[in-house]
């Protein structure tokens, strides 16, 4: 029986999923109107904080890519600790059918950029970008549709999208560092260090995690690694567990206070900030242009293939059943909707790339390709259910 935690979970993102369109949108209005040189003015506004003679200068933008994502990955710190300990990736059997499904939504959407894009010179940056998941945006379609979507398939998708943040957390790690500064480094490995010995010792006061992340955070920035990672270490280093059993998780605690306000702040943000592409000069060549459609495609067409083909493979081998309640056609539904990139598909590629023009392309291709996704699998669920069907009966309940 589904806990009352995962029906919270997945009615949070839902509704947060919802607000996101909102904000992807009015970003789009807001740069294709008479107000688009106020909101390309606002996000290019300098905000400095200083103490003494040192000072750490951002346009908003980057504040908010760099300071507000960091509180996103430290969200996903946090989900991903308590899952592998006591949730859905915590056994064997609970883990093998999302892992398979993620490592094809990765790996397929990768190879349909790469074969559209060889040859390309500097757009190959772009590969990893249409390997993401946007687990708000999807959840916000399923949540559109009510009972007509099982909850096991929900749980299934919420898993799918965790190995895809894994997966992601390793891509930003490995491929988008920048050239290294080994004084910060050393710096931030003093303030890791530092979470470690709290943790170890049995610290559970969550202000101590902060203000030593906050350390961190600021070592992690000027290293040249990507300040969001220093958000998943300070995740890892909350401890689960009180020191009495009376004493609630620090854990699930700091996750439950800090759900809602990037559900429903700070993701939103993030979308208004990046999803403002103009739409006008936009040729048919620039929508076939290679990066522009190698993304585009990846999403809706490597995701789609890569995540189905992938479950139809473990399942057909009996590696993994289905989930109970679930049908093929759900199942391909879902393989759909893992193409809605968006948001982690606007950071990746923020990464990948800083020249504007690029930047361009590259809203165009995670939009249209995000857009198709959820098009594709909010009317293969709607339309293509069969209620009457055995395989249909299980119900949110």
């Amino acid at each position: 029986m589904p806990t009352r935690m995962i029906r919270n979970f997945l009615q949070m993102e839902s509704a947060g999923g919802i607000t996101l369109m909102f904000a992807a949108l009015l970003a789009l209005i807001a740069s294709n109107s008479p107000l688009a040189s106020y909101y390309t003015s606002m996000l290019d506004v300098p905000f400095t904080i200083a103490l003494g003679e040192w000072a750490l200068s951002k346009a908003v933008l980057l504040w908010i890519n760099d300071g507000f994502m960091a509180i996103f990955f430290l969200l996903i710190g946090l989900e991903l600790k308590r899952e592998i300990l006591e949730g859905q990736l915590s056994s064997v059997d609970q883990i093998a059918l999302p892992a398979i499904a993620a490592v094809g939504g990765m790996l397929i959407p990768a190879l349909v950029f790469v074969g559209i894009n060889l040859g390309e010179g500097s757009n190959m940056n772009g590969w990893a970008i249409p390997t993401a998941t946007d687990i708000a945006f999807a959840l916000g379609i399923m949540a559109l549709l009510g009972n007509r979507v099982p909850l096991s398939l929900k749980i299934l998708l919420t898993a799918i999208a965790i190995f895809d943040d894994l997966g992601a957390i390793i891509i930003i790690a490995f491929f988008y560092t920048a050239e290294l500064s080994l004084i910060s480094l050393a710096f931030a490995a003093a303030a890791l260090l530092g979470l470690l010995i709290l943790n170890r010792v049995g610290v559970t006061a969550k202000m101590p995690y902060v203000l030593v992340g906050i350390i961190l955070w600021v070592c992690v920035l000027k290293s040249g690694v990507h300040a969001t990672l220093a958000g998943v270490a300070i995740g890892f280093a909350i401890p689960l567990k009180g020191k009495t059993p009376e004493e609630k998780s620090p854990l699930k605690s700091l996750e439950h206070h800090l759900h809602p306000w990037v559900a429903f702040m700070i993701l939103p943000i993030f979308a208004f900030a990046n999803a403002g592409v103009s739409l006008q000069g936009i040729t048919v060549e620039t929508l076939i242009a290679p990066l522009t459609l190698g993304i585009a495609a990846g999403l809706f067409i490597g995701k789609q293939l890569g995540v189905f083909s992938f479950i139809w493979f473990a399942a057909k081998t009996k590696i993994c059943r289905l989930p109970e309640g679930t049908n093929w056609r759900q199942i391909y539904a879902l393989a759909l909707l893992t193409g809605i990139g968006f948001t982690m598909s606007l950071f990746i590629g923020g990464l990948a790339f800083e020249d504007p023009s690029v930047a361009g392309q590259v809203r165009i291709g995670v939009l249209s390709g995000s857009i198709l996704s959820a098009l594709a699998g909010f009317c293969l669920l709607r339309f293509g259910n069969d209620q009457n069907s055995p395989n249909n009966k299980q119900q949110a309940e």
